[in-house]
């Protein structure tokens, strides 16, 4: 079975940890081992966030009285790609002796005329109190936005069209190797009036990216995977409840936060409906459980639809 896994940023940095590079490392190798189990059978394709890393570093950049400009967030995400792809692929090869896997920085082309441009929604870099983050805004030039009790920076993230390099990902996963690809949602880039591609100031979706690169690779099930165990009914309230298996009509009726489980439920119903096949949400360590159909929020065409793992 092909299965494409989103890695939730949450997974590699959780909420109040510092950004400490060995802190990471050490979460990227519990992800690899719960990883490992599935790519030893299935193939597997890895795409990972990097929201609170590129916001380090946009900020550390911000801050070098070296540069005359800070770096944009195409060339950060380019950046993150490589080395948090080095931290999974070294992690992925110890827990694999013997299984090829390798790391890819790849471009995610986007519309020029996306209205998201002009829209700031995408959560980067460290939670801050309110205080905090605004006043880093006001120093920076940034906006932010509440996300849940923290305050976080925002920028512009249009809709993703196609990974570029998507041929060249197919034609590593026929061969057997694990790929970690498109991490952050792969780096934004439009063509220009001459058809050449150019990066620009934004950040993609992964968890679309994800949707989209598993349709195109013709995968058998989606899996999202973060730090929480299922999709939530009426989050937050003293109606809230676990959603097990649905679809994706049933989830559209409801109303998800459009900075955090909004994007991860439009990524899994989009996957659904395209393909007919299974795509779920649920935490990272639980990761063969809901290839199983046994853990997470399971999503299907209908209820009655059979599991990836029994196709």
């Amino acid at each position: 079975m092909r299965v494409l896994v989103a890695l939730g940023g949450n997974a590699l940095l959780r909420r109040g940890q510092k950004p400490d590079a060995d802190l990471q490392q050490d979460n990227v190798r519990v992800a690899a081992t719960s990883l490992a189990e599935l790519a030893r059978e299935h193939e597997l394709v890895i795409t990972h966030g990097n929201g609170p890393q590129v916001g380090v570093l946009a900020l550390e950049s911000a801050d070098d009285p070296n540069l005359t400009r800070p770096y944009p967030l195409d060339t950060l995400g380019a950046q993150t790609q490589g080395m948090i792809g080095y931290w999974m692929l070294q992690a992925l090869q110890n827990a694999l002796p013997g299984r090829q896997v390798i790391c890819m920085i790849n471009q995610t082309l986007v519309s020029a005329v996306d209205p998201a441009l002009a829209d700031p929604t995408k959560f980067v870099g460290q939670v801050y109190d309110r205080a905090e983050g605004e006043r880093l805004a006001e120093e920076n030039g940034w906006t932010v936005k509440p996300d849940g009790p923290y305050w976080r920076r925002v920028v512009p993230s249009p809709a993703p069209q196609r990974v570029v390099e998507t041929r060249l990902i197919r034609n590593l996963v026929r061969d057997g190797i694990v790929v970690v690809c498109a991490g952050g949602g792969g780096v934004p880039v439009i063509r220009d009036d001459k058809g050449r591609l150019r990066g620009i100031e934004a950040v993609v979706d992964k968890d679309l990216t994800g949707s989209i690169l598993a349709e195109t690779l013709e995968c058998d099930a989606f899996l999202i995977l973060t730090d929480v165990p299922r999709v939530m009914r009426n989050f937050g309230t003293p109606e809230q409840q676990e959603i097990g298996h649905t679809t994706p009509h049933e989830l559209r009726e409801l109303d998800f936060p459009a900075g955090s489980m909004g994007p991860k439920v439009e990524a899994a119903c989009r996957f659904v409906e395209t393909t007919g096949d299974m795509a779920a949400i649920g935490r990272l360590d639980q990761a063969s459980d809901i290839l199983q159909g046994t853990a997470g929020t399971i999503v299907t065409p209908n209820a009655t639809w059979p599991l990836a793992s029994t196709l």
